[in-house]
C-alpha cells in the first residue's frame, strides 16, 4: 500500500460520527435528485406503462373505486418507472457510501458493478413483466373462475404486480451479491459449490415465496433463472476471492517488507 493511500485509509478512519451522517446526506440527497428527474421524465409515458401492466388481464379492465384513484396510480407507476431509471445513480451512491476511500483500481471495478447491477435489475423486472405475471394472472383468473368472477381494484392490482416486479429486480442482483460476499471474503468459491444442495433448497423457497400461485409451473419458471443466476454469482466468486487472496497477499508482502 503506497503512502498516499495509507495516509487516505487514516483520514477515513478518523471520521466523526458527525461527518459519516453529512456524507450520508449527501449521497440521499443526490439519490433523490436522480428520482425526481427520471420520475418527471416517466410521466410522458406513464399511460403506456399502466396500459402495459394490465395487458397480462386478456382484455379486462381493472375498476377505480375512489374517485382520485387513478391519478394516485398514474404517478405511483411514474414514480416506480423513475426508481428503475435512476437506479444506477441510487445504486452508485450507495456503493461511494459504504465503500470509502476505494483505490483507483477499486474504482475502476465500481464503474463496472453499477451498470451491471442496473442491467440485471431491469432484466429481472422486465422478466417478472413479460414472462412470470402473464402465467400468474392467467392461473389466478381462471382459479374458482365458475364461482367467482374476478374484478380488481387498479390500486390492488398495480400494487400487486409492481411489487412482483421490484422483489424480481432485487433477486436478479443474485451474482453481483455472490461476488460480493465472496470479495469481502465472507464465503469462498468451496463453500458455494459444496453447499448446491442447501442453495437450491433455498432458491426453491424463495421461488415459493416470490411466486403468487401455488402452482409448480410458475414457480419452475422463477427457479430456472434463479439457479442460472447462482452459477454465475459462483463462477464471478471465483474470479473476485482470487483477487482477494491476492491482494492479501500482496499487501502482507509490502508489510513485512517496510519492516
Amino acid at each position: 500500500m503506497s503512502p498516499r493511500q495509507r495516509k487516505r485509509r487514516n483520514n477515513e478512519a478518523r471520521m466523526t460520527l458527525v461527518e459519516h451522517l453529512l456524507e450520508l446526506r449527501t449521497r440521499l440527497v443526490r439519490a433523490t435528485i436522480a428520482l425526481l428527474i427520471t420520475t418527471v421524465i416517466s410521466i410522458a409515458f406513464t399511460s403506456r406503462l399502466i396500459k402495459l401492466l394490465i395487458k397480462p388481464m386478456a382484455g379486462k379492465h381493472p375498476v377505480a373505486l375512489h374517485p382520485t384513484e387513478t391519478i394516485i396510480i398514474y404517478f405511483k407507476v411514474a414514480l416506480i418507472s423513475g426508481l428503475v431509471l435512476a437506479m444506477p445513480v441510487i445504486i452508485y451512491e450507495l456503493l461511494m457510501f459504504v465503500m470509502p476511500g476505494l483505490t483507483p483500481k477499486e474504482r475502476r471495478i465500481v464503474k463496472i458493478v453499477v451498470p451491471a447491477a442496473s442491467l440485471l435489475f431491469l432484466i429481472g423486472v422486465l422478466f417478472a413483466a413479460f414472462v412470470m405475471l402473464p402465467f400468474a394472472i392467467k392461473y389466478l383468473e381462471g382459479f374458482l373462475a365458475s364461482t367467482i368472477t374476478p374484478t380488481y381494484s387498479i390500486d390492488k392490482y398495480i400494487s400487486f404486480v409492481t411489487t412482483v416486479m421490484f422483489w424480481m429486480g432485487v433477486v436478479f442482483e443474485t451474482p453481483l451479491i455472490i461476488a460480493f460476499l465472496a470479495w469481502a471474503g465472507v464465503i469462498s468459491p468451496k463453500q458455494l459449490s459444496s453447499g448446491r444442495r442447501y442453495a437450491i433448497v433455498l432458491i426453491a423457497i424463495i421461488a415459493a415465496v416470490i411466486t403468487p400461485t401455488p402452482d409448480p409451473v410458475n414457480m419452475t419458471i422463477v427457479m430456472v433463472p434463479l439457479l442460472l443466476l447462482y452459477e454465475i454469482g459462483v463462477i464471478l466468486a471465483k474470479i473476485t476471492y482470487r483477487e482477494r487472496i491476492g491482494k492479501s497477499t500482496q499487501l502482507a508482502g509490502s508489510e513485512e517488507s517496510g519492516e
